[in-house]
């Protein structure tokens, strides 16, 4: 006998809208945000009205334990749901909305309600616009049937016949029955398919891809987020609300930046990365289900320690001030923006790195900026994370981890040594200039060669202007840098070169001005280039031979033939790029740095070991060096603003911290000294709290001596 994996039975609209309320029933965004247009939606009511069938739902039976809770970090708990919906997600979400007024949550990640109009006349539904409104044969807003009907048939009629004059009885029986049969489509029979808890994900998704008619295939990450839903919807929440977030610029602290607008499915990998070390979704996927992947045994105490483990990372790939200091690290690899990233993995999985160094082997943040700009730039050019791009982010965790455990290595070793086993002699002298043999714009052997324009400050050719200033994603000028054809496109074509991809091969391409693009226009290298270099009288010898080494220009290229200039350029830019990774790692090796300090898990305060006694603020107003009401602004790289108040204490959005220290702590997310943290706009200009201190001490050292006199 063949095994059913599966029951069937039937379920009323009201007793759906009811699970879901109580939470019986999960509506995780299981095929991303509600994506269905409201006409869509118009019609399925339509559909109902009529009596059609409008398909099935595919539930799957979570499995939870009587009574289970959600995990949440803020002290409440929510049920679990006995049941995720699968397929009619969009259906249920739309029934749902329109039943309930409930909002839904759009592509773009804005909430608004799905409001549908009914012309009770000739049972016409509508969704709701100016027309409809003005129309007084349509009732606005269905929903309202399922609140105070009475009250709501009442005004419908009572606001037509204001309109139009009273409706005989016939007609006004008829209508009423019409709006009648609208409400009783909470009855509506739907037939639902109950998958058992005992399959695992494989089995849901096939089953899901063999019965869905919109051909939607299901993710491991749909399922993990799915899982989510269930057991931490919070967690679901904060993902989905950093995405969000992430795509609108703010003046507050926000995820927003040039990059990444992350999704909430590409910020979970991060955060699978961080807590378990694993790419593989399926293998997470297995964990947060509580599967020993050894055993195979699944329970709910090992469930609950994964989404511990989960939730712990999760907060570190979330907090902005680890999210904008690794975006630091892309910067100063020499990549400016999204123009110059062909691999969105890349900037994931080292992302999941960085916070690996930052959290478990603490990692300075200048150091760490600087091995992790090697690594993307060695990452994102030989695009290590694409193909099989899970199973190589697994090998690099485990490589770098068994690397790392010895501690003359270390972690910052580890990386380096990855790295030069990546980039060999034979990668920039053979593998690196094959690679610029192409067409495509964004090849990241040319986005390493721009790269390393920004690494080392070039100018655009025969311009004073820098190549780093041009490709700002934060200035939108109308005419700004392009890229134009050395062997510009007509005269290659009168020479026979007809060929597309070999006139726009990415060894022909310069950075330039877009006016020197429009008066080099088409003549031939010979002809051009000696005009444009004699126009420009405000370049110097040095500066303009430095201009063709960093844009890669043979000597006495204006002569040479089409493939010869080809294959010469190539090879220089590939020098040039090897020279910018050699900036980059040279620029680390004579620096020294602290070792980072664990966290004191008491208060912070203001006391330095050199401290004789505590020296606070208070005592730096009472000896009339500072003022209550002084503004304060962080010494580093970090947006905010404080106040001294009365009591020497400081104000920070509207709360008060009993320290510089502590201010300081809430501002950079770690421990600081917050007399070096802070400096103060003070009538003599802006000066560091140390050095007031400074001034403090040496008063009151001279205060003694005069005593002792």
């Amino acid at each position: 006998m063949a095994i059913t994996l599966f029951r069937s039975t039937n379920f009323s609209l009201r007793s759906l809208v009811d699970n879901i309320s109580r939470g019986d029933i999960a509506l995780p965004e299981l095929q991303r945000p509600f994506v269905w247009a409201n006409t869509k939606v118009r019609d399925l009511f339509d559909s109902m009205y009529r009596g059609f069938p409008v398909g099935h739902l595919l539930l799957w039976e979570t499995g939870a334990e009587a009574g289970a809770r959600q995990i949440g970090t803020d002290g409440k708990e929510a049920k679990v749901a006995r049941w995720l919906i699968v397929d009619g997600q969009q259906r249920l979400t739309s029934l749902y909305s329109v039943i309930t007024g409930a909002t839904v949550v759009r592509e773009d990640y804005t909430e608004s309600r799905v409001q549908i109009a009914f012309r009770p006349r000739d049972a016409h539904f509508a969704v709701w616009d100016a027309t409809t409104d003005k129309n007084p044969e349509f009732l606005k807003d269905i929903t309202q049937l399922w609140g105070n009907y009475r009250r709501t048939v009442s005004k419908f009629f009572n606001d037509y016949e204001t309109a139009r004059g009273e409706l005989d009885q016939a007609k006004r029986d008829d209508w009423e029955d019409a709006l009648d049969r609208v409400r009783d489509l909470q009855n509506y029979p739907f037939d639902v398919v109950e998958l058992d808890s005992a399959i695992d994900e494989e089995q849901v998704a096939e089953v899901f891809v063999r019965i869905n008619s919109e051909g939607v295939k299901l993710n491991q990450a749909d399922f993990i987020l799915t899982l989510m839903s269930v057991h931490w919807d919070e967690g679901r929440k904060q993902l989905e609300q950093f995405a969000r977030d992430s795509k609108v610029p703010s003046k507050a602290a926000s995820p927003f930046n040039w990059y990444l607008a992350p999704s909430p499915d590409q910020l979970l990998r991060v955060s699978i990365s961080l807590a378990f070390r694993r790419a593989v979704l399926r293998h997470a996927y297995s964990l947060l289900r509580g599967k020993d992947l050894e055993t195979g045994l699944t329970s709910a105490d090992s469930r609950e320690k994964q989404f511990a483990q989960l939730q712990e990372a999760q907060r570190h790939v979330l907090d902005l001030t680890n999210w904008h200091e690794y975006l630091k690290c892309l910067e100063r690899a020499g990549y400016r923006s999204e123009k110059m990233i062909s691999s969105v993995n890349v900037i994931l999985y080292t992302y999941a790195i960085w916070l690996i160094g930052r959290t478990e082997y603490r990692v300075p943040l200048d150091q760490l900026r600087e091995v992790i700009a090697r690594w993307f730039f060695m990452a994102h050019t030989t695009a290590r994370y694409s193909g099989s791009f899970e199973s190589q982010a697994e090998r690099d965790f485990a490589t770098i981890a068994e690397i790392a455990d010895d501690p003359s290595v270390g972690f910052v070793g580890a990386l380096d040594r990855i790295i030069s086993d990546t980039l060999t002699a034979d990668f920039w002298t053979i593998t690196l200039p094959n690679e610029l043999g192409t067409a495509a714009a964004k090849s990241p052997a040319l986005l390493a060669y721009f790269a390393g324009l920004n690494i080392l400050d070039a100018d655009a050719l025969l311009s004073s202007g820098k190549v780093r200033d041009r490709l700002d994603p934060a200035v939108t000028a109308k005419k700004g840098i392009e890229r134009h054809h050395l062997f510009p496109k007509e005269y290659l074509k009168r020479i026979g070169i007809k060929d597309f991809r070999q006139i726009n091969q990415i060894g022909n391409m310069a950075l330039v001005e877009w006016s020197d693009n429009i008066a080099i226009s088409d003549a031939m290298p010979n002809e051009y280039w000696p005009k444009q270099v004699q126009a420009k009288t405000y370049l110097s010898a040095e500066r303009l031979a430095r201009q063709e080494h960093l844009h890669a220009l043979p000597p006495g290229w204006t002569e040479m033939s089409y493939p010869e200039f080809l294959a010469a350029r190539r090879k220089l830019m590939a020098k040039v790029a090897q020279e910018a990774f050699t900036a980059l790692r040279e620029g680390a090796d004579d620096t020294t740095y602290a070792p980072i300090i664990e966290a004191d898990p008491q208060p912070p305060t203001d006391r330095d070991a050199s401290d004789e006694r505590q020296i606070s603020v208070l005592d730096l107003i009472e000896a009339g060096l500072i003022k209550s009401g002084t503004v304060l602004s962080p010494a580093g790289a970090y947006d905010a603003v404080g106040e001294i108040e009365e009591g020497g204490t400081i104000l920070l959005e509207g709360e008060s911290y009993p320290t510089l220290s502590a201010a300081g702590h809430a501002v950079a997310g770690s421990s600081v000294n917050g007399w070096k943290f802070w400096v103060a706009d003070t009538p003599k200009g802006d000066r560091l709290l140390d050095s007031i201190r400074s001034e403090y001490r040496l008063e009151n050292v001279a205060d003694s001596v005069d005593d002792m006199e």
